[in-house]
């Protein structure tokens, strides 16, 4: 435990100082995942003639909500994690006496630590033009909210962890995360709340692991009504299924990374 406690913090404190040297280009991520709250003005517009459920409030910390979601599940290590395959730069890193995976891991995560006092900054800025959408959530919403959103990023983390180990065979794996990434963004709710959707396609939504990617723990958040006990259940069966096609790929791209002169 000891072993461990002491990697994880070299690890953290080491690529905490990595990713302050792009503090700059930081704020410029961040505001990349400015989607929905421009989207948010579209929505607000079009409830003010009283035809979806939430109000133009809710729409504002719905769609705030999801902005914060975002800053905290956004993962890149697919990006990274092709080139060093491609590149032949994963060879030293398997001589370590630890999974390549936790470089990107405590990558992913020092990087949030460097996120937040930008994040904060904007939040004041968004309560600032947008004064009714302030709201204090209950103290547990507010820590349901933080466990829903870790299982988020981690779920995240896993399903393009896994799409990554295909870099072993293709030289093009980021291709099949841009495809993906489709469907996240139309059924994510990132783009509107599953509470706008047809109750026939948020049915089947709901049984796909993109709802809970952004919509479940922002709707937490703001306290619209959701299935808490079975969001839980479908992302831990997702993490389950994921995780066990990953770790074949791992084993079966190991064997084609050697054969390669690796």
């Amino acid at each position: 435990m000891n072993r461990f406690i002491n990697t994880s913090k070299v690890f953290l404190s080491v690529y905490y100082a990595h990713m302050l040297e792009y503090r700059a280009e930081l704020f410029f991520w961040i505001l990349s995942n400015s989607l929905p709250l421009i989207l948010m003005g579209v929505w607000i517009k079009a409830s003010q003639g009283g035809e979806f459920e939430l109000t133009p409030e809710e729409f504002m910390r719905y769609f705030l909500s999801v902005f914060i979601v975002r800053q905290f599940t956004v993962v890149w290590m697919i990006f990274d994690f092709e080139k060093e395959v491609v590149e032949g730069r994963l060879s030293p890193k398997l001589l370590q006496p630890i999974d390549p995976v936790w470089h990107h891991v405590a990558g992913h995560v020092s990087e949030r630590f460097v996120r937040l006092p930008l994040s904060v900054v904007l939040l004041g800025l968004f309560f600032f033009l947008y004064p009714p959408a302030f709201w204090l959530p209950s103290l547990g919403s507010l820590l349901l909210f933080l466990v829903v959103t870790t299982m988020a990023f981690a779920l995240r983390f896993l399903i393009q962890y896994t799409f990554a180990l295909l870099a072993f065979w293709t030289e093009r794996a980021t291709s099949l995360e841009q495809f993906w990434y489709l469907f996240y963004l139309f059924l994510s709710g990132m783009m509107a709340p599953l509470e706008v959707f047809p109750p026939a396609v948020r049915a089947v939504a709901e049984w796909t692991p993109f709802p809970y990617l952004a919509h479940f723990p922002a709707a937490l958040l703001v306290g619209l009504p959701v299935n808490i006990v079975q969001g839980i259940l479908v992302m831990l069966g997702w993490g389950l299924l994921f995780f066990g096609v990953n770790r074949w790929l791992w084993r079966k791209g190991l064997k084609q990374y050697s054969g390669m002169g690796a």
